[in-house]
C-alpha cells in the first residue's frame, strides 16, 4: 500500500468528507511521530508497537564495487517494535 492508498483507506474509514481532510490527517501522525524521534522521544501506540531511536557505532565498510575500505560515521536510526496485537494479526 502507497500513502495515496492509505490516505483513501484513512477517508473511508474515518468518514473525512474530502481526501484533502485525510490526507491533512495521515500527514499529521507521521509529522508527530517524525518530530518526536527528531528529539529523541519514543512514540508508543498501543496495539500497534513503539517507534524509537538507536545509536549505531562507527564502524569500517567496504564498497562492494571496488573492495575498497572505507570508515562509515556513527550515526542515529529510527527503529520499530511490533506490538503483540500487530504481531498476532499477521500471523
Amino acid at each position: 500500500m502507497t500513502k495515496e492508498g492509505l490516505i483513501e483507506v484513512v477517508m473511508k474509514v474515518a468518514n473525512c468528507e474530502t481526501k484533502k481532510q485525510a490526507q491533512i490527517a495521515t500527514d499529521a501522525v507521521f509529522a508527530v511521530i517524525t518530530k518526536s524521534l527528531s528529539r529523541g522521544e519514543e512514540v508508543t501506540v498501543t496495539g500497534f508497537g513503539t517507534f524509537r531511536t538507536a545509536k549505531a557505532a562507527a564502524r569500517t565498510g567496504r564498497n562492494p564495487k571496488t573492495g575498497e575500505t572505507l570508515q562509515i560515521p556513527a550515526s542515529v536510526r529510527p527503529k520499530f517494535r511490533a506490538g503483540k496485537a500487530l504481531k498476532e494479526a499477521v500471523k
